[in-house]
């Protein structure tokens, strides 16, 4: 079998930790002796072994006299720092690991070539560039934050069948069935945060939380400029760690941080730039309409998600109306329809048939 074959292994063992291992990457390690697979492993969570650490643990003991003839693949090039956990680059020189083949080298400039440097120097044999677009891919969270200097950014929205998010007077208005729903919370689970604007928080009293899926709970934001959402609302109920994000005060109570940023044309900026601060690789932007048009009109999305329900309205608030997409695929999710594209401006490329 070819590099381009364990390198797909090395990214699917990757994404199991999808939502658990951020602020970090997602990586898998694969070690070959011979055209057979002596070991594998990934990095599980975040503070926890990093996966050429795992990779190397869950080689049996008949097996690890060939650890130094073996070749490992890894989608990420290995770390070169002392963090929570050692430096995996100087593990694989101490095993004394023959050859090393690698998806993407990585942007975080406490290892961006260090640890490539660090095998070249032991002289391990080294060969990048391997299934790099689909690497990209797997972590493009990763890489946007430490490129771009700002989450990925995931629009999201559902529609009728005629184009309306809600009805006229924004009352809540279930457009999505059931599975389309346990997606969304799914996908919460595997985003840092959600963001809402003003009027949806207000009109819909939203939860959001990915009650619907077991995983993790994301950073709920919701913009209030003044402060005006009800103590009651769900919001405040800490449940889940949330940002209000308003022009008055910056303090923590309890579960909630108060976040001031400059509204008007800074907000959206502002606000990422916090976030970036705060090391939150992604955001869902849930809506409504008129804070997912700023998205759109300000060029600051990456990757849009849009379901499409059977039902018509026939008159409300018009869904938005994406500009610079490239359609990536559709789906039927039940009775619905899931379109999702990317930003042409985007670095990350979706490549056909990869997980979101």
């Amino acid at each position: 079998m070819g590099h381009e074959t364990y390198m797909k292994h090395s990214l699917a063992l990757a994404q199991r930790a999808k939502g658990h291992t951020a602020p970090n990457p997602m990586v898998g390690a694969v070690l070959v002796y011979n055209d057979r697979i002596i070991g594998e492993g990934w990095h599980h969570y975040y503070g926890s072994d990093h996966a050429e650490v795992n990779c190397l643990k869950s080689v049996a003991t008949a097996d690890k006299l060939l650890i130094s003839e073996s070749t490992m693949y890894v989608n990420l090039e290995p770390c070169a720092h002392y963090g929570i956990t050692p430096p995996c680059a100087h593990r694989l020189v101490q095993e004394k690991i023959k050859k090393v083949v690698i998806a993407n080298t990585d942007p975080f400039e406490k290892v961006n070539g260090k640890g490539l440097g660090i095998l070249k120097e032991a002289g391990i044999e080294i060969q990048t560039g391997v299934l790099e677009k689909e690497g990209l891919w797997v972590n493009r969270r990763f890489f946007c934050s430490h490129k771009q200097k700002r989450p990925y950014i995931v629009l999201k929205w559902a529609q009728t069948k005629d184009g309306y998010i809600a009805p006229a007077d924004r009352s809540r208005f279930q457009i999505t069935n059931a599975d389309s729903q346990k997606l969304l919370h799914k996908w919460r689970t595997e985003e840092a945060a959600i963001l809402v604007g003003n009027t949806t928080a207000l009109n819909d009293n939203p939860q959001l939380t990915s009650r619907l899926y077991d995983g993790r709970q994301p950073l709920r934001i919701v913009l209030d400029k003044r402060l005006k959402l009800p103590a009651t609302y769900h919001v405040y109920d800490n449940t889940a760690p949330t940002w209000m994000v308003n022009e008055q005060k910056e303090m923590l109570y309890g579960n909630v941080h108060f976040v001031k940023v400059p509204f008007g044309d800074m907000i959206i900026p502002s606000l990422l730039h916090r976030l970036y601060e705060a090391k939150i690789l992604s955001v869902i932007v849930e809506g409504g309409a008129t804070l997912l048009n700023s998205f759109i009109s300000a060029g600051l999305w990456d990757e849009a998600r849009v379901f499409t329900g059977e039902m018509l309205l026939k008159d409300g608030v018009r869904a938005p109306a994406l500009s610079d997409a490239i359609p990536a695929f559709t789906t039927g999710v039940g009775t619905d329809l899931l379109d999702v594209s990317i930003n042409k401006n985007s670095e990350y490329e979706y490549i056909k048939g990869m997980e979101l």
